[in-house]
């Protein structure tokens, strides 16, 4: 039986190669990437990461330090259609792919006869397809993929490919005890300073660590993270993502907001984009919840927070029902004399849709043709795009509203809108 094997694949500077990719004037320019409201940074080119700008860094400010750095506001469709054409790689490629954040995926590549060759066909494949730079990091488990994946990332000469399993005992316990314990997957700098008191500071340090101190100091958590540096599975591969239990929703708004129809847009947005996921995962929602409140940074202004929960009479993915409960809780909430930062929505206690019990009270012909309704909606979004399609209530005024978010610096829709597709003169 062959040895298990694991990949982990994680594109480069995800959000700024994806922009450098349809602007090439981008490449070797140090960028930044822009939170909601064009804010703090959220993503850094390797250019922009050498002149020391820190994630989370106000754009205000790095702008007076740096005037020179590109900086980009998130373009969350770009990145998200990118990705998903990343994953449809990676399954071309593997018999097994288990999607973990927006630009990584771990591979089941047990079995294969060439592993380094394969590693390397990968990255050609995205970078010849998508234009998108990938590291691979391949490891007996999970965590030792991460790490490889570190090693690939930070040491040019590898080519962005590690194997963890092809070196040799002493050659990886030199290279572990370069490492910085935080540096491993789940540790992070708190649990580190947690870790220092023991003289555990590398990852050497933490492999070789007393298992049963580490249980009882630090509890299951740590003890399976140092198993699985040891080379022992603790965590296996998960070919559908777990479906969730609650779906958020919320905005900072661009400006603030002080009408109640203004705030109604707000939600309701919030509401069918919450509605859409929820189908897109073939749920039902047993209650709602909506929040609204004040901007924080400013407590020299009259300050209001306060949230509700709505519960619904029935398991529920119409958006017409969610948007009434939306709607209703905001009633309960709204106290005018504020200005409003931020709402949000959040459908909770989600069930699969196969569970949904009917109501006797419920008109079946009625409940039909909201179906129907709701299924013509997602077939039109489907084509045309999220949003081609809604409720008035939720505005008409699209990006000109003061809740939409600030992005002044935002690209095309490169790959999602015909009227956005790149041209070449």
């Amino acid at each position: 039986m062959s040895a298990r094997r694991i990949a982990l694949v994680d594109v480069n500077n995800f959000y700024a190669s994806c922009e450098c990719v349809f602007d090439p004037r981008l490449r070797s320019r140090p960028l930044v990437v822009l939170s909601n409201n064009d804010g703090c940074v959220v993503a850094r080119s390797a250019e922009a990461k050498a002149l020391g700008i820190r994630m989370g860094e106000p754009w205000f400010q790095l702008e007076a330090r740096l005037p020179h750095v590109q900086a980009l506001s998130s373009n969350y469709t770009l990145y998200g259609d990118m990705s998903r054409r990343v994953m449809r790689v990676l399954g071309e490629m593997s018999p097994a792919v288990e999607v973990y954040s927006i630009d990584e995926a771990f591979l089941d590549l047990t079995g294969v006869s060439n592993l380094h060759g394969h590693a390397h066909a990968i990255r050609t494949r995205i970078r010849q397809w998508l234009g998108l730079p990938v590291c691979v990091g391949i490891g007996s488990t999970k965590t030792r993929a991460k790490l490889a994946n570190f090693i690939a990332k930070r040491r040019a000469e590898h080519g962005g490919v590690f194997d963890l399993e092809a070196l040799s005992g002493t050659a990886l316990d030199t290279l572990m005890a370069g490492i910085p314990v935080n540096e491993v997957w789940g540790i992070g700098g708190r649990l580190a300073q947690r870790l220092a008191p023991l003289e555990i500071r590398t990852v050497r340090d933490l492999r070789d660590a007393d298992p049963a101190t580490l249980r009882a100091r630090f509890g299951v958590v740590v003890e399976r993270t140092q198993r699985e540096l040891r080379g022992t599975p603790c965590l296996s591969m998960e070919d559908v993502q777990p479906k969730r239990h609650q779906i958020m929703c919320s905005r900072s708004f661009g400006q603030e907001v002080d009408t109640f129809d203004e705030l109604r847009e707000a939600v309701l947005s919030h509401a069918l984009r919450a509605a859409d996921k929820l189908r897109a995962e073939d749920g039902q929602a047993h209650a709602l919840g909506v929040f609204i409140q004040t901007n924080p940074f400013k407590p020299e202004r009259p300050q209001y927070s306060r949230g509700v929960t709505v519960p619904l009479p029935h398991a529920c993915d119409d958006r017409l029902e969610l948007a009434r409960a939306a709607v209703a809780g905001l009633q309960a909430l709204y106290r005018p004399g504020f200005s409003y930062k931020k709402a949000g929505v959040m459908l909770m206690e989600i069930a699969a849709g196969a569970t949904r019990q009917a109501s006797l009270l419920e008109d079946p012909e009625a409940c039909a043709r909201r179906e129907r309704l709701n299924v013509a909606i997602d077939r039109i979004g489907s084509r045309f795009g999220r949003g081609a399609l809604t409720l008035a209530g939720a505005g008409l005024r699209g990006h000109d509203a003061r809740w939409t978010m600030r992005r002044q610096r935002l690209t095309p829709a490169y790959t999602t809108c015909w009227t956005d597709l790149p041209v070449v003169m």
